[in-house]
């Protein structure tokens, strides 16, 4: 992104005590618009370039390239896979009504372990700013997603070695897989989402995209990219996903 220089380093602290890291860049267009984006697992905000300068330079909207927990400049020993994220979104939103008043009007975007961050969002109290979430190739369980994994890597069964795991999780990071599940929190959302998935997703399956988009109660759109690996529908069809994002958005963000 050719405004790298005008990123600016941005920080709060999670619920239990952490630092986290993110880069704000304002734009002079936005009139209280802000895209919070959500990268992936192992990835870092900046690795955003491509969908935050889809925000930027043709909505005109601020953008938000959080370093989510144990990744990039944020601290943290151990990834949540979208589960404690949810909770530091929710801090991440608050800050952008902070920084950019009442009037504010907030998209959540995330791809991969970011899509099933901004899903699990989806679930909690929002304030009404938040007018619209777009995932893209977000997965429906922590549990799901691990036991497809197992089954696919090493031919394992997802007993008993999810279980295990999950355990592990509880002690390090105080949830268990079963409380993580995108599919709970799309049931109780009431934000607009539009689910994005490559039909040829052989990460995190395509099938998951139908679930979590028939459980979704709210508002709901759906952008099938065919022939997109994980995390590549933006790069297989650039054209068409970011017409179809920028339509659902300006939808809901007057």
């Amino acid at each position: 992104m050719g405004c790298r220089q005008h990123f600016r380093e941005v920080q709060l602290v999670s619920d239990d005590g952490l630092q986290l890291k993110g880069y704000f860049l304002p734009s002079e267009r936005a009139e209280g618009r802000t895209a919070i984006i959500a990268h992936g697992y192992s990835g870092k905000g900046k690795d955003m370039g491509a969908v935050a300068k889809m925000y930027y330079e043709r909505l005109g909207y601020n953008v938000l390239l959080p370093d989510a927990r144990g990744h990039g400049q944020s601290e943290g020993h151990y990834i949540g896979f979208g589960w404690p994220e949810r909770r530091d979104m929710v801090k991440w939103i608050t800050y952008i009504l902070e920084e950019t008043g009442p009037e504010a009007r907030i998209v959540l975007h995330g791809v991969s372990m970011g899509g099933a961050t901004v899903l699990m969002t989806s679930g909690e109290e929002l304030p009404v700013q938040v007018k619209a979430i777009v995932e893209d190739c977000g997965y429906s369980s922590v549990k799901a997603q691990l036991s497809y994994q197992l089954r696919r890597m090493y031919r394992l069964p997802g007993f008993p070695f999810v279980q295990c795991a999950s355990l592990v999780t509880r002690i390090k990071a105080g949830y268990f897989f079963g409380d993580a599940s995108a599919l709970r929190q799309v049931r109780k959302a009431k934000v607009p989402i539009l689910f994005i998935h490559g039909d040829a997703d052989r990460f995190v399956p395509f099938y998951m995209m139908e679930e979590l988009y028939q459980a979704c109660s709210a508002p709901k759109e759906k952008l099938i990219v065919h022939g997109a690996g994980h995390g590549l529908a933006y790069d297989t069809d650039k054209t068409g996903y970011i017409a179809r994002v920028s339509g659902f958005v300006q939808r809901y963000v007057h």
